[in-house]
């Protein structure tokens, strides 16, 4: 009977694990809701395009740009070379007439010392070469010009001409030579050469009314400088007057003559050819300078010594006939200098 009661008891327990056994073992539900996407994976808004970065390149660097500016630049006298031939090899020369001497001095601050051989006239290259800066809004354009800084004459190697931009690049060269001493006080000046004067290129030393013999006379003189009494140096400039925009390319641009509407943009009633009274006082100016000894027909002089006021007659002459601009560049200065001489040798 025991032993019955043993067997069912442990038929009751085998039982009872096996159903733990079953149980155990989890039975598989239906799956959860998909979750929300995290903010990783939604695209970013697309950024706006920007401008070419080559586009204030292009504007300039161009055929259709460039084009009309070969074109202008032909008709220039600095294309034309007609000194680099004998003048662009000499050394003290070559740094307006060539090219290569040009760059030189430049960059050395004096020509070759032997001179050059098969030298080139001014071209794009003498003048440009790279931009200092890209900014062009904040900085200003530079238009790649090799010396846009303020100037230290070489007359002396001291006064400093400065027009305050571009217009500078056009000192370096147009400007008197150191050849000569101007005639002052009251001793006897000797003139030793046939080129007496500021040779070759007084053009702004006379728009900045310096550098020339200032003979007491009958007619008062500007001041000189950004603060004289000369408008075409204080309210324009080399740029504004020889570069105009045109359409003719004899004109304007890179030819560097003056445009018609350079001139009426101030002179409403038409601009003159030249000061007035310029062409007849500068013939009375030759001929009593001739009359006196010291000048010739072909407006050469005739070395020796002379009373100090009548080689200072002679260096005003010769100061505003190479200045070529027939009074224009700096009227007032130009017809005082023209009457005083005139009345100090009569």
């Amino acid at each position: 009977m025991k032993n019955l009661k043993l067997i069912g008891f442990l038929v009751i327990f085998a039982s009872s694990l096996t159903f733990i056994q079953c149980t155990s073992d989890p039975i598989m539900g239906p799956q959860g809701i998909s979750g929300i996407d995290g903010t990783d994976g939604i695209d970013g808004v697309n950024g706006v395009n920007g401008v070419d970065g080559t586009a204030s390149c292009v504007a300039c660097h161009n055929n259709s740009h460039r084009e009309p500016i070969n074109e202008s630049y032909a008709m220039s006298g600095h294309a034309a070379g007609g000194a680099v031939g004998y003048a662009g090899g000499r050394n003290g020369c070559a740094q307006c007439h060539s090219n290569e001497g040009y760059l030189d001095y430049l960059n050395t601050g004096a020509t070759n010392p032997d001179g050059y051989t098969g030298q080139g006239p001014v071209s794009c290259m003498t003048c440009h070469d790279q931009h200092s800066t890209f900014d062009f809004e904040n900085d200003g354009h530079d238009f790649a010009l090799r010396s846009i800084d303020a100037e230290v004459l070489y007359y002396d190697g001291i006064t400093v001409l400065d027009f305050e931009g571009t217009s500078n690049n056009c000192i370096a060269c147009h400007q008197p030579r150191n050849s000569y001493v101007i005639p002052a006080g009251s001793d006897p000046y000797e003139i030793t050469s046939k080129r007496f004067g500021p040779h070759h290129g007084p053009q702004s030393t006379v728009l900045e009314g310096i550098l020339t013999a200032n003979i007491p006379g009958s007619v008062g003189y500007p001041g000189s400088g950004a603060n004289g009494d000369n408008t075409h140096r204080t309210g324009s400039s080399c740029v504004s007057c020889h570069m105009g925009a045109s359409t003719d390319p004899n004109t304007g641009m890179h030819s560097f003559w003056v445009t018609e509407d350079s001139c009426t943009a101030c002179h409403t009633n038409g601009a003159p050819a030249e000061v007035t009274d310029f062409t007849a006082d500068m013939a009375t100016l030759k001929q009593l300078l001739m009359d006196k000894g010291l000048l010739l027909e072909d407006n050469y002089l005739i070395p020796g010594t002379y009373p100090n006021i009548e080689a200072q007659a002679a260096w005003n002459y010769r100061t505003l006939l190479e200045d070529k601009s027939h009074g224009v560049h700096n009227p007032k200065l130009s017809k005082a200098l023209l009457k005083n001489s005139i009345e100090a040798l009569q």
